[in-house]
Order: C-alpha cells, then sequence, then structure tokens
C-alpha cells in the first residue's frame, strides 16, 4: 500500500491523516481498480493507529457504505 500512497502523492503518515482514508481510498481506486473494502478500513486503521479490525463498528458501516457508493 505504500507504493500506491506515494503514486498518488501522499509520502507521509501526516499527509494520509490530512487527505483522509475516504479521500486517499478513491485516489487508489482510480490507479488500482482492485482496491476494496478491507484497504478502505486498512486506510482508515493506520490513521488511527489501530488494526482496522479494531475500528468502531458505527465506523465501519460508514466506511461500507462509503465503498458500496463508490465501487
Amino acid at each position: 500500500m505504500d507504493r500506491q500512497l506515494r503514486a498518488v502523492g501522499i509520502n507521509t503518515p501526516a499527509e494520509l491523516a490530512a487527505t483522509g482514508s475516504r479521500e486517499a481510498w478513491l485516489r487508489i481506486r482510480a490507479i488500482d481498480a482492485s482496491a476494496c473494502y478491507n484497504r478502505l478500513c486498512g486506510l482508515e486503521g493506520a490513521i488511527q493507529g489501530i488494526r482496522w479490525h479494531y475500528l468502531d463498528d458505527s465506523l465501519k458501516k460508514e466506511l461500507k457504505d462509503f465503498y458500496e457508493a463508490n465501487r
């Protein structure tokens, strides 16, 4: 994922946090059609500093809805 983030202009954790998981995922999706829900959650987990499995259930639902609307 590091290569993909760099390819879309996100080079540091601070830049990822400023961009947000959704925008970062959309940029990655534009260059990689296989970008999935788990990758979106992984980005959010990276921003929060936790494994994506431990994201709040309501946030995971928001991310799922976003993914479904943008795939």
